[in-house]
Parts: C-alpha cells; structure tokens; sequence
C-alpha cells in the first residue's frame, strides 16, 4: 500500500529508497553517526522527556499503556528525518517550499527552549556545586551578621525558600526594583552554554555516550526515589491504621 499525498510534484522532490540509499553511502565518510541503536533511542526518549517532565513522564507511560506509549512520540519524532535525511529546514522544504516557515519556526522554538534549559541547568549547576557541604546551605537557616541569632528573613519562612529565593535568585522587594546580576549564576549559565558548545563541536559520538549514561542514570535514582517514597508512604498508612485500631 503506497500513501498518496495531495501534494503535485512531491514524487519528483523526494529521492527513492535506491537513491537514498546511494546518497547514504556516498557521504557516509564524512556525516557522523551514531555508535549504537540504544545510544539513539534513549537521545530520543530524553529529547521527548525534557528536562521538566522526569517526574510526570513514568505516570503518563503507566497510565496510557506502558512502553506502547512512546511509539507514537518516537514515530513523530523520527519517520520524516528518518526518510528524507536532512535537517528541518530542508525536510519541510522537500515536502512543500511553501511549508519553509514551518522548518524555520521549529528552528526557532527549539533555539527559545534551550534559552530557558539553560537558565534551569544553571540553576542546577548552582545547587551541584553548593551539596559539597556539611551541613547543606538549605537545611539550616543560616546564623546573622552580629552572630546573635537566626536571619529573620529565613526563620520567616523556611531555609529552602530562604536559599532559593535570597542565595540564589536574590529577587528583589517588588516587581519594579530589577535588582542587579547575580555573577554566581552567571558562571553557571556560561558553564551550561560552555557544555553545549562542547557538545555541538564534539558531535554525536561524544554527546550519544552522555546521553546513554545520563539516561541510565536519572532513570536509575528515579526509580529509587520512587521506591523510597512508596515505602514511606505504605510504613504511614500502616502506622496510621494501627494506631486507628487501637
């Protein structure tokens, strides 16, 4: 069964499996590849993951049919760069010329997100390097100036809130003071974009090592995350219900 497409002239712009095949051989010397299946799968399942979906991810696998639930995101993912072998740009371009913008837009979404990826890396970067401590900066509030006593500011609140909002962010009283840079976390946006440099100079057989080992990994400490709060859970609903009983 072939799929027809509404669309004059798309045989003639897309080449055949036979030249695709020729195409691939012949700049197979120079285009980079891939070192293993697994090492492109899971840049895939961390692309579609994001960085802001590790907790919801594994409930939206359980609760739409398990691993079935990512062929569709794979698919999508994959089936046009996967036939047409070329960029984004280049892959809507082939389909339609008019279809361009699409190709650009993408460009620029994807630009806009690892604005704001970065900025949360950074963020990360930041709490990386301040857990070389005993005790952590946000488990205890910190001691005042005169060494007399608490900061207020955090005793008002909590030490997390006081480390996120006051040692990290250092947001200012109200929305129309804009405060000043905070240079801590400007090294730790120049490392993540650093990283990223080195990572689009590199290539992917660099970056698919990375990212076969961070996903290992992150999906490892999750799940023990998981574990250690159902048992925790389950150790207070039983402790609850004896109690309840007695």
């Amino acid at each position: 069964m072939k799929l027809k497409l509404p669309n004059p002239g798309l045989e003639d712009r897309i080449l055949s499996h036979d030249e695709l095949e020729h195409l691939e051989v012949e700049e197979a010397g120079d285009r980079p590849k891939w070192d293993n299946k697994a090492q492109y799968m899971l840049t895939c399942v961390g692309f579609c993951v994001g960085l802001g979906n590790v907790w919801r991810f594994p409930y939206l696998c359980q609760s739409h049919g398990g691993g079935a639930f990512m062929i569709p995101f794979l698919i999508l993912l994959c089936a046009i760069g996967q036939r047409l072998r070329k960029p984004s740009i280049g892959v809507w371009r082939t389909i339609n010329p008019y279809m361009l913008g699409v190709g650009i837009a993408s460009m620029c979404v994807s630009f806009l997100v690892s604005l704001y990826y970065n900025t949360i890396i950074a963020w990360v970067m930041w709490y990386f390097f301040n857990s070389f401590q005993e005790p952590l900066p946000w488990s205890q509030c910190p001691i005042n100036a005169n060494r007399t006593g608490l900061v207020p500011e955090c005793e008002r609140s909590s030490p997390v809130d006081y480390f996120w909002y006051r040692e990290t962010l250092n947001t200012s009283a109200a929305i129309e003071q804009t405060g000043g840079l905070q240079w801590w976390m400007i090294l730790c946006l120049i490392s993540a974009w650093g990283v990223l440099y080195v990572c689009c100079i590199r290539g992917i057989e660099t970056t698919g090592k990375v990212e076969l080992y961070m996903q290992i990994y992150i999906q490892y400490n999750l799940k023990i995350t998981v574990k250690f709060v159902q048992s925790f859970y389950m150790k207070f609903i039983i402790e609850h219900k004896i109690t309840y009983n007695m």
